[in-house]
């Protein structure tokens, strides 16, 4: 009887498997190209699961020692480059599994007791996806100080507030920033939110049904800093709403930035002039030698666009899967990267084009006064003063507005007899409420652009964001020392069926 060929070195699942696999097939199939940053990751869970493992008697003390050996030794050849990724192996956990074997010999092996390549990748993305968002947090937070801080100091410079790209009503340039503050504190709620739900455990969920090992989940749970184990294994190894969310915070806060971008971009317009930005983040042109595009904010606008497509692609990938997992499920990876990339990326221009933008101010007040920017404060006037019906104020200045266009005038441009032909009992009072500085001054609702307002709301942001960033090296450091020590979480106790006797 002829034996069966034997299998190829590198066909780590399995035995099963005779002849290696197809050249299409294993270019398809492999990831290692991209999951390879995931690394850190992998290695993080390898070693929680191995002292886990040897806590429960399933590995013994020396095997242990040879593991975490042999993890520190290839964490240092991939630090250093010189650890060879090798497509034939697929993924980042088959490369890793395999060098470790190959330095420690039968403990390698034994590693892989009671978890999954499902349950592993699901924990390794979900260790690198919280990752980023505490990064990409870090960024919003220091895009928001240098807006509010830019906010303070212009608090009270007036330009033009519109809607349909018209001139509507006079607002403050420090208004106008902090709109954009409020967008970014929404921004990093989602992230908050998201990261809480992310935070459990999918490891030792095995493939899908769990494992009969009596493993302690939530002892790798904690050891990693998560909040607890997943509570479902199909749901553990088949869930990617992590990322999804993700990369749904990640679209939302896309299209703020790329507002502000274009807005950037009219600024430094030639017909608007309202802001300059130096070389450090503008181009020049090829031809044109009086050329001086603002090209870091049309890029950032561009990256929305790669971000939401990453959005859609994995909500097309994930919609038509059964539980458990799919192999669909390896192309979940590559738009997450690439979408954290892009938006850390375009926060780090943002913050630097704030930083390095001058405004225009005596250009910016003289846009504010344009287009009849105080017909509203002169339909309010009506009303307060000489108590007519607002729809009966709307008309008269509207009746106004037609007469200051037939002159070419704004409305401060016409005289009190023009205005009087219009509503007799106007008086010269009305030319007190007409100017910018007055229009802006008189917002005093909370929330409206009076500079005291603004001041006041620039203030309360740059003194909540310096208080988060001294205490954020304290939580950071609190953090890395639950995570290395172990401990649960307080507030989270262990399933009952997992607690120690």
């Amino acid at each position: 009887m002829t034996e069966p060929p034997a299998p190829p070195a590198n066909t780590l699942w399995g035995g099963r498997f005779a002849a290696g696999p197809a050249g299409v097939m294993e270019e398809i199939n492999a990831s290692i190209d991209f999951d390879r940053r995931l690394w850190r990751q992998d290695i993080r869970g390898s070693r929680a699961h191995a002292a886990m493992l040897a806590k429960c008697g399933i590995l013994t003390a020396d095997d242990l020692a040879d593991i975490e050996r042999g993890l520190a030794a290839i964490e240092a050849e991939i630090e250093s480059g010189r650890f060879a990724f090798s497509r034939a192996l697929e993924d980042i956990h088959l490369n890793i599994e395999a060098r470790l074997t190959e330095r420690i010999g039968e403990a390698g092996k034994r590693l892989h007791t009671a978890r999954s390549r499902n349950d592993q990748v699901a924990t390794d993305f979900r260790l690198w996806v919280r990752d980023a968002i505490d990064g990409i947090d870090a960024q919003l937070a220091d895009l928001m100080r240098a807006l509010a801080t830019r906010a303070a100091r212009h608090a009270a410079d007036p330009m033009p507030g519109m809607t349909h790209l018209q001139a509507a009503q006079p607002v403050t340039f420090g208004h106008h920033l902090l709109a954009y503050v409020e967008m970014l504190a929404r921004d990093r709620g989602r992230l908050a939110d998201a990261r809480r739900r992310l935070n459990e455990c999918p490891l030792g969920a095995a493939a899908l049904a769990g494992t009969s090992f009596p493993i302690d989940r939530s002892m790798t749970a904690a050891a990693l800093g998560f909040d607890r184990p997943m509570a479902n294994s199909l749901d553990a190894v088949s869930d990617r709403d992590f990322a999804l969310e993700f990369l749904a915070a990640a679209a939302i806060s896309a299209v703020h930035l790329s507002r502000f971008a274009e807005e950037i971009v009219i600024w430094c317009a030639a017909p608007f002039r309202f802001v300059r930005l130096s070389d450090a983040f503008t181009t020049g042109s090829s031809i044109m030698p009086q050329k001086r595009n603002p090209d870091a904010a049309e890029l950032v606008r561009a990256k929305s666009g790669r971000i939401a497509g990453a959005l859609v692609g994995l909500l097309t990938v994930m919609k038509g899967l059964p539980l458990a997992y799919a192999k669909d499920m390896q192309e979940d990876k590559e738009g997450v990267f690439d979408a954290a990339g892009a938006w850390a990326l375009a926060l780090a221009a943002m913050a630097g084009m704030v930083r390095d933008m001058v405004p225009d101010t005596a250009r910016l007040r003289a846009a504010a006064g344009e287009g009849h920017a105080t017909a509203t404060d002169l339909a309010d006037w009506l009303v307060r003063v000489l108590r007519l019906p607002f729809r009966t104020a709307h008309h008269v200045t509207g009746r106004l507005v037609a007469r200051a266009d037939a002159r070419g005038v704004d409305l401060p441009g016409l005289t009190l007899d023009e205005m009087r032909a219009e509503e007799p009992r106007i008086t010269a009072d009305i030319f007190t409420v007409l100017t910018v500085d007055a229009s802006v001054a008189s917002r005093l609702s909370y929330g409206g652009t009076a500079p005291a307002r603004v001041a006041a709301e620039a203030a309360r942001w740059q003194e909540r964001l310096g208080q988060e960033r001294l205490g954020q090296e304290r939580l950071g450091q609190e953090r890395l020392g639950q995570e290395r020590l172990g401990q649960d979480r307080p507030g989270h106790e262990r399933p009952a069926q997992e607690r120690p006797e």
